[in-house]
């Protein structure tokens, strides 16, 4: 290969740089790619095209690659994936933050599956997803995109989105990407791309966690370099990073990439680099194997950093052999086309619209019920208010399409930094409002309640702004209801007029615009109030929670919300969510989350703020259904250092109707060489029992997930007391069990701790 040749497999091509008069122009985009492209930028993203279209675009730019460049070396295609394949057709499921609270490897990976069918069949064979950032700063307006807090639960979740996204053979599979590495979501002041500021110890036990538990369990084989720097570390920078913690120590062998124009960053935005041939030597000696979305220091600049001696040419094929490592997995050499005409059928295959209704159902969280819900028969007058109650564009999240493009198309001015511009097609491709049939609150009820009660609907009031004046005829609606349905919450994206989402971030954490004063009026109407919070946002609900009869809680539900939150409302699905967040009292308490550092949950000594109460209003893993359950016969089985512990209870549902538990399984560590979570997370499962059965869960631990850094950041586990403690969250003791662990202090690896085992079996039924 040609030092030209080589570079060309380093950085991507933006599809619209290849449209050339409002046409894909062979010989034009020749010109842009005389010697191919490691990957070209979001076809499906940039346009409006429907999929056929968009798979006979993918061929005709593959021919090109294949067929007119001196080594035919086969491009791939890179598309936004979070919570659907990010293009028109595609199926929106549900936002990965509501993903999460369904606590359900199983139907993440349903997802996962289905979205990567719909990217094969159009021809992207790369997804930037999942990301795997631990969100503990609700006012980072990304949380949404992320698996919460708990680094155990974002592993076990981003574990199944990645096998199911590359399958078990690569070329029938699609590339995952864990992002952001490292620790994106633990900016200063939830500021997005702002600093980082935590120890090597909670760096490796919290925020590299779920990347560990990708690459160990699911052969994860892309890595997203972070925007943040770490203790002034830039993390597309850093051999330290990027090397030592995420190859060395994690043991990863894949494909670094660059997040959307991070190397050019770090010469504009972290002054690491005095222009963008240091940049890009920096980035390429660090291990990061590809630039993203174009070509730009991998270009021209890094090309002058090799002629000045900046960087080696065993640099350059390293990362070179990496991506061509990447192409050959996927048989693109083999079979570098797809069967365009096939496509459109499996976007319209009705089995995802279930999942993404089941999805949406799964991910809801009921927060508080006084017996208001589920709607009984009596109910003959409905009121349905608030501005998420029939907005489509509401239900969804800062990656969905087209709310994406709609913040890309956005930043097309002068206000924006040049560098954040989003790739964005041009003339007939041109990405358009088509959004999939999407589902609304008011329109799923009306559906649900048909023949049963009246609906009347009044907006009452905006997302944000300062207009009230649709608040008395909300109330009014409620006065003369059996019932009110409140939906609030925020607009997620990535424009200026969006209240969350990336770059979207927040000081106040309450509702926006008048939608309090909207609850607060509606609840003193005297009809019993049903709050639905539909937001990315990760609000603080005091004052929603004080007056509302039920509050539930749903990040952007997607196409199928509307049919999602009817069938929980009316009982036709079971609430079985559960938050993957901690809900603060008030913004003045973040961070705030279930495993500090023992005594980093309360004010020592009277424990509370003077002006709050301590402790989360809604805790990690909250969240309640329509039947109730027992947890029995709890047993813990430990030894040594070095044995197996065994953990095993019964779930017995002694209500009246069918649901879903999550046993979620969380430890102490009472005394260490070093300061401990008060408790964490290490083991969860969800399971639906009938009404008088009983299931018997069992979890075999591997005793390194009990493993911490020492003194030396050895990692190890340390002879002593253990507390175990089920429950249905994290403050919930239904059992607790001590045990000690014997024998001596065992060295372990992070790359090398294995998941938890889960059996499940019938248990007795009720006596």
């Amino acid at each position: 290969m040609t030092v030209d040749e080589k570079l060309a497999q380093l950085s991507a091509v933006n599809f619209p740089d290849l449209v050339t008069n409002g046409r894909f122009d062979e010989d034009a985009a020749l010109a842009v790619m005389p010697h191919g492209a490691g990957e070209v930028t979001r076809i499906g993203a940039t346009t409006g095209l429907t999929p056929s279209q968009s798979a006979e675009l993918f061929n005709q730019v593959q021919r090109l690659a294949v067929e007119r460049t001196r080594l035919g070396i086969p491009v791939v295609v890179h598309e936004e994936s979070l919570a659907g394949y990010c293009a028109r057709d595609a199926t929106v499921f549900p936002q990965a933050l509501s993903l999460a609270a369904s606590w359900s490897p199983d139907l993440v990976g349903a997802v996962a599956a289905t979205i990567r069918e719909q990217l094969l069949a159009v021809g992207a064979r790369h997804s930037l997803a999942p990301v795997l950032d631990v969100a503990r700063d609700p006012r980072w307006g990304r949380v949404e995109e992320t698996f919460g807090e708990s680094p155990v639960l974002c592993g076990l979740l981003g574990t199944a989105y990645v096998r199911a996204m590359q399958g078990d053979d690569l070329t029938r599979g699609v590339l995952a990407t864990g992002k952001h590495f490292l620790a994106h979501g633990a900016s200063e002041g939830g500021r997005n791309h702002a600093p980082v500021n935590v120890g090597p110890r909670e760096l490796r036990e919290v925020y590299a966690e779920p990347f560990a538990a990708a690459i160990r369990d699911a052969g994860l084989a892309t890595v997203m370099s972070s925007y943040s720097c770490i203790d002034g570390l830039p993390g597309s920078g850093s051999p330290e990073i990027l090397t030592g913690l995420l190859r060395d120590e994690l043991g990863f062998d894949g494909m670094v990439v660059a997040d959307y124009f991070a190397v050019a960053l770090l010469h504009s935005y972290h002054r690491a680099a005095s222009d963008k041939s240091e940049a890009a030597a920096k980035a390429l000696r660090a291990g990061l194997d590809m630039e993203l979305p174009g070509r730009d220091c991998y270009g021209e600049p890094l090309r002058a950093a090799m002629d000045a001696g900046l960087v080696g040419m065993d640099i350059v094929d390293r990362a070179v052999t990496r991506v061509l490592e990447a192409k050959f997995a996927l048989g693109l050499f083999e079979s570098p086309y797809v069967h365009a005409p096939a496509a459109a059928a499996v976007f319209a295959d009705p089995a995802a619209t279930a999942l993404a209704r089941k999805a949406a159902a799964m991910g809801t969280v009921m927060l508080a019920n006084d017996g208001v819900l589920p709607l009984g028969p009596g109910i003959r007058r409905v009121a349905v208010i608030g501005p998420c109650a029939d907005n489509p564009r509401l239900l969804q999240g800062d990656y969905h399409y087209p709310s994406h493009q709609e913040g890309a198309m956005a930043t097309q001015d002068e206000s924006v930094p040049t560098e954040m511009h989003l790739p964005s097609g041009k003339g007939d491709f041109r990405p358009g409002p088509f959004f999939t049939p999407h589902v609304t609150p008011l329109a799923g009820l009306r559906a649900a309640l048909d023949g049963r009660a009246e609906i009347t609907y009044e907006p009452g009031c905006d997302i944000s702004g300062e207009d009230r004046s649709g608040l008395p005829a909300a109330v009014q609606a409620a006065k003369d209801a059996d019932v009110a349905l409140v939906f609030v919450g925020g607009r997620s994206g990535l424009d200026p007029a969006s209240t969350v989402g990336e770059s979207r971030d927040a000081t106040d954490l309450r509702l926006s615009g008048g939608q309090e004063e909207l609850v607060r009026e509606v609840a003193a109407s005297g009809a019993p109030t049903v709050v639905v919070v539909v937001s990315g946002r990760v609000h603080a609900l005091s004052g929603v929670a004080r007056v509302a009869n039920a509050l539930l809680y749903a990040p952007p539900l997607g196409q199928e919300g509307g049919n999602a939150l009817a069938d929980i409302l009316t009982g036709a699905a079971e609430p079985g969510g559960r938050l993957p967040v901690s809900l603060p009292r008030a913004g003045g308490q973040v961070p705030l989350h279930h495993a500090h550092r023992s005594g980093g949950s309360r004010s020592a000594w009277h424990g509370a703020y003077t002006d709050c109460q301590e402790g989360p209003l809604f805790c990690f893993g909250h969240g309640l259904g329509y039947t109730e359950f027992s947890l029995e016969d709890f047993e813990v089985r430990a030894s040594t250092t070095e044995a197996e512990v065994v953990v095993a209870l019964t779930v017995r549902n002694v209500g009246e109707r069918p649901g879903d538990e999550v046993v979620q399984v969380y430890a102490s560590d009472l005394y260490a060489s070093v300061s401990r979570p008060e408790r964490w997370l290490v083991a969860s499962h969800r399971v639906t029992i009938a009404p008088a059965e009983a299931a018997r869960v069992r979890f075999r631990i591997h005793p390194s997930r009990l493993a911490f850094y020492d003194e030396r950041m050895d990692f190890v586990v340390e002879p002593g007391k253990f507390r175990f403690v089920a429950g249905r969250s994290c403050q919930d003791a239904a059992c607790e069990a001590m045990v000690e662990l014997a024998g001596r202090t065992a060295l372990y690896r992070q790359r090398d701790v294995p998941p938890v085992v889960v059996d499940v079996a019938q248990a007795a039924p009720c006596a």
